[in-house]
C-alpha cells in the first residue's frame, strides 16, 4: 500500500512540475512575441490618379478586346486566352472553340504579349 502511495505522489508532482513548466514557457513565448504584434511601418501611398477615358483614345498597339459574339474582327484575327496563356491561329484544331480575351493581328504580337501558341 506504501508503495501505491509513494507512486501516487510521484506522479501529481511530475503533473504539477510539467504544468508549472508548460505555463512558464507559454508566458515566456507570449512576452517574446510582443514586439511582433506591432504591425510594420510602411511608407505613405502615392495618390493614384484614375486615368480619365476619352472617345478619341486609340486602341491598344497590336490587340484589341473580341466581340460581344466572342469572336474576333477580321482585323485582328489570332484568339488568345488569358487564363491558358495561349493563342490560336486560323486554322488550328481548336480555333472555333476558343473564346478570346484578346485578338490579336498577327502571332508575333501575341508573341511579344506573353502568349505562346497552341500546339496543332
Amino acid at each position: 500500500m506504501t508503495l501505491l502511495v509513494a507512486m501516487v505522489r510521484r506522479s501529481l508532482w511530475v503533473v504539477l512540475i510539467a504544468a508549472a513548466g508548460g505555463a512558464a514557457y507559454s508566458w515566456w513565448r507570449d512576452q517574446r512575441d510582443v514586439d511582433a504584434l506591432d504591425p510594420p511601418e510602411w511608407p505613405p501611398l502615392a495618390p493614384v490618379t484614375p486615368a480619365s477615358p476619352t472617345a478619341d483614345a486609340p486602341a491598344p498597339t497590336g490587340w484589341v478586346d473580341a466581340l460581344d459574339d466572342g469572336s474576333c474582327p477580321i482585323s485582328h484575327p489570332i484568339k488568345a486566352n488569358d487564363k491558358s496563356g495561349i493563342f490560336h491561329v486560323p486554322g488550328g484544331r481548336f480555333y472555333d472553340r476558343t473564346k478570346p480575351e484578346r485578338c490579336y493581328t498577327d502571332a508575333e504580337a501575341a508573341t511579344a504579349d506573353g502568349y505562346r501558341q497552341a500546339k496543332n
